[in-house]
């Protein structure tokens, strides 16, 4: 029963399809998302008769996205939704991210992002190499450009990004991954940058962020070795913060993560936003540095209203109400 209600929370995630600009939806003021689409393709039903998952082969369908309201406002749930590709990155899907990730750099009232996959089985089976294949050479080189500034971008979103891996996350789709804050995998999920069996390289940040989060010899073993691991060894790398056992619906790693954004939801929004800010760069520097960058990250938040309430709330003994102002 639990399993079931956790899928119908998950696709109730995706009956908006965000990414089309002309029909988005934004969370503002509160206001919330209402449209609906009906997908045509094939379709999963629970026991009680619930649809729960719908396919579509319409390209317009490659990425499903869904800003969360009532309690979980301020969630945005990104879907992957190639099933016939299993989510390989193509232009059009690398299209539609970075139009996805320019509505909510432009919404402040975005606290949190989760990336998962609509698709079981699959979290992104990397570049779709059947599309490439197709590609005058001419081609191949600004669209790897074009893919590896999108994952810079997802990057650089100014709130937290949940990658919730609940299959396979190969290549360009584990670099995807490795470009959200956390990442949260099922235990059964298969992980790795195996470009060497291509004879090419990760071409999309891979050689950069994968030994920033596991140490560079084994990074350099995995990718030299083309090995992938599953969700119990990558959290004993360090590749995930957290490893949980699979459900019959296929979305632990996707629950798992959506606990992880309600934790986040109600702390103060610019303050996340300015300790992203200050981790990120500070990594990056020397200590001496790092602390001044960490300076000027807690010089924003003196002057903001948030931090009067966080005072007052905790001085009266109740919940804070953080409006991000």
């Amino acid at each position: 029963m639990a399993a079931l209600l956790g899928r119908r929370a998950l696709i109730q995630a995706f009956r908006v399809h965000t990414a089309d600009r002309d029909n988005v939806c934004r969370l503002v003021s509160s206001s919330c998302c209402t449209r609906q689409y009906g997908l045509p393709g094939k379709k999963l039903v629970t026991s009680h008769g619930a649809a729960i998952r719908y396919y579509s082969s319409d390209s317009k369908d490659d990425l499903r996205v869904r800003y969360l309201d009532g309690e979980d406002s301020g969630i945005v749930v990104v879907g992957l939704n190639r099933p016939k590709a299993k989510n390989a990155i193509s232009k059009n899907l690398v299209k539609m991210m970075f139009e996805t990730v320019e509505d909510i750099k432009k919404n402040n009232k975005v606290r949190s992002v989760i990336i998962c996959s609509l698709v079981p089985g699959i979290f992104c089976a990397g570049a779709d190499l059947k599309e490439r294949a197709k590609m005058h050479q001419s081609e191949v080189g600004p669209f790897v450009s074009k893919a590896r500034a999108l994952i810079t971008e997802l990057g650089n979103l100014p709130v937290p990004t949940i990658a919730a891996i609940d299959g396979a996350a190969l290549g360009g789709g584990l670099e995807m991954a490795l470009s959200c804050d956390i990442r949260i995998s099922s235990n059964n999920a298969k992980m790795g940058l195996v470009e060497a069996k291509l004879a090419i390289i990760p071409g999309a940040g891979g050689t950069q962020r994968l030994p920033r989060a596991i140490g560079v010899a084994l990074a350099k073993e995995l990718i030299f070795a083309a090995r992938a691991v599953d969700g119990k060894e990558a959290l004993r790398l360090g590749l995930v913060s957290h490893s949980v056992e699979q459900n019959e619906s296929g979305d632990a790693a996707y629950l798992r993560a959506l606990e992880l954004a309600r934790e986040i939801n109600p702390q103060g929004p610019i303050a996340v936003r300015m300790a992203k800010l200050a981790i990120n760069q500070g990594i990056e520097v020397d200590l001496a540095t790092g602390l001044a960058i960490e300076e000027a990250c807690y010089a924003q938040v003196i002057p903001t209203k948030d931090r009067l309430e966080g005072l007052a709330a905790f001085k009266e003994k109740r919940r804070p109400h953080f409006k991000g102002e």
